[in-house]
């Protein structure tokens, strides 16, 4: 199968693939199969995390795909346990070492884990993993406006990317527009709400209209806002459907109906807390 998706061009000229494939709470032993999976779908953007557990299993889809390293746009992300200078190096390192990879395509780091004070320590030591050329492009994820201002007070460089809980119940206005602003990517976890949002009459009325499911529907409303989306299952089924995607659009209206689900839901910790 081979699905055309998108890509979305980050600062620095690197492109990302606009759906990937996140691997949020799958287990390291399940992680090959869903991954292989994925890729024999269409998608070429993988998403895991140190804290994940998993980056093995992703290593080992990617080594035995066959597909030239080029073609894939791999992720990982630093936990808050390695936040500093040196543990950030020592994170990457390892992390590198589990996925079987000599760079990444993009390194975030996880959470502002505010209570610490060590995201301005880490940034400047991604910076140096970019310039040595082991990353291709530098984010963050979970990072709130005040924490992504100061990130980036001192001159820093502004992230490529932030990750964010993102989808019809939680839509971050105020976050995207800094986003917009900013020249920073947005990227979406939870995307589907963990399924929150899936049985919401509004979007199973517009999914009746396309002959598409609700999650269809919700992935389709991230990609017309210009957002990445990184849906994650381990169901082969549901891991094709999720990229059957670029075969219909929403209308105007259809945006707006969606747009008026916002309720402030979070499947998720909050930014300013954890850590």
């Amino acid at each position: 199968m081979n699905v055309p998706v998108p890509t979305v061009t980050l600062t620095g000229g690197v492109e990302i693939p606009q759906l990937g494939f996140g691997v949020f709470q799958v287990p390291d032993a399940e992680t090959t199969a869903a991954v292989t999976a994925a890729l024999e779908a269409g998608y070429r953007s993988i998403d895991t995390a140190a804290v994940y557990g998993n980056e093995n299993g992703v290593g080992a889809a990617l080594a035995g795909s066959g597909l030239a390293r080029e073609d894939l746009f791999v992720t990982t992300k630093l936990w808050n346990d390695d936040q500093g200078y040196d543990a950030t190096l020592r994170a990457f390192d390892a992390s590198l070492a589990k996925l079987g990879l000599d760079y990444v395509d993009l390194y975030l780091i996880h959470w502002p884990a505010p209570a610490q004070d060590l995201y301005r320590q880490s940034w400047r030591a991604i910076g140096k993993l970019a310039a040595d050329g082991r990353i291709r492009a530098a984010g963050v994820s979970n990072f709130p406006p005040a924490h992504l201002r100061r990130l980036t007070a001192d001159g820093a460089p502004v992230p490529a990317v932030n990750q964010i809980e993102l989808h019809p119940g939680l839509q971050q206005r105020e976050l995207r527009a800094l986003h917009a602003e900013s020249g920073i990517v947005t990227e979406a976890w939870s995307p589907l709400a963990q399924g929150a949002v899936l049985g919401d009459p509004v979007l199973r009325g517009i999914a009746g209209r396309h002959g598409k499911s609700p999650a269809q529907v919700v992935l389709r409303w991230h990609l017309q806002l210009g957002n990445v989306v990184i849906p994650k299952s381990v169901t082969p089924v549901r891991i094709r459907e999720n990229i059957d995607v670029f075969d219909f659009a929403l209308t105007d209206e259809e945006m707006t109906s969606i747009a008026g689900l916002d309720r402030g839901l979070r499947t998720g910790p909050d930014p300013d807390t954890l850590g």
